[in-house]
């Protein structure tokens, strides 16, 4: 006797973690009736981190369901805006999106990142700290201690650093951040740093700030029309997906 199926639809924005058969098709999954959704839905490669409502034959249930043998599920992505179980959106970053921590610093997002941590020491710091992990490690998402965590959409960082702001639109801060270690900039007088200065610098520029934790220098030099162009792109960003 065959055994009883599922049908299990993805919304588009999710298919691309299916294997390439599965992705033009509705899936088809045998049904052994003890599996909770959850377990079916990650089964096929989608991280629940990245699953929003999930309904069965109309009717919406959590990732612990255990659906009936022949149902109908359609599984759909988070609302963006997504809302996070902490009291504002914070984030860490894995090894390899050390270009989006400064970004993300850049315009005052809290980012925690460092080059040398493992995937514990990640899951535990974004636990501890109440911060989302950001990765593109779909392994990472599926641990179950999690809290809270989201896959980065974008190859580049500039695609990247779109697709987190457009997510969780969080609260900017421009130029409030160190780009290098995540403390504080705050404005500091010329007189006091000068013996920090190269003599060019010193000679050309007037306004300066410095990070309270790492004490590196900040000034607005030959790169700033470009970062002040990300900035403004990023507000324009965050207050489309914010607006009502």
């Amino acid at each position: 006797m065959d055994q009883p199926e599922l049908r299990v639809r993805f919304a588009a924005e999710l298919r691309f973690f299916l294997p390439p058969r599965h992705r033009r098709v509705d899936l088809r999954v045998a049904h052994d009736a003890t599996s909770s959704l959850g377990h079916v839905v990650e089964s096929a490669g989608v991280p629940l981190p990245e699953v929003g409502r999930m309904l069965v034959d109309g009717e919406e249930v959590p990732p612990s369901h255990r659906p009936g043998p022949g149902a109908t599920v359609d599984v759909h992505a988070v609302r963006r805006p997504q809302e996070v179980p902490f009291s504002a959106p914070r984030f860490v970053l894995d090894v390899h999106l050390g270009a989006l921590a400064r970004r993300l610093r850049l315009v005052g997002v809290d980012t925690a990142y460092r080059n040398d941590r493992d995937d514990d020491a990640l899951v535990d710091q974004a636990n501890e700290e109440q911060r989302v992990l950001l990765t593109q490690d779909r392994r990472l998402l599926h641990r179950r201690r999690l809290r809270a965590g989201a896959y980065v959409r974008g190859a580049d960082p500039d695609r990247q650093f779109d697709d987190v702001l457009d997510r969780f639109a969080p609260p900017l801060a421009p130029w409030s951040r160190c780009t290098a270690c995540n403390g504080a900039v705050l404005p500091v007088r010329k007189e006091d740093v000068a013996d920090m200065l190269e003599p060019g610098t010193r000679a050309n520029y007037d306004t300066f700030a410095q990070c309270r934790d790492c004490g590196r220098l900040y000034w607005p030099g030959a790169h700033h029309r470009r970062l002040a162009a990300l900035v403004a792109a990023a507000g324009e960003t965050v207050s489309r997906r914010a607006a009502p």
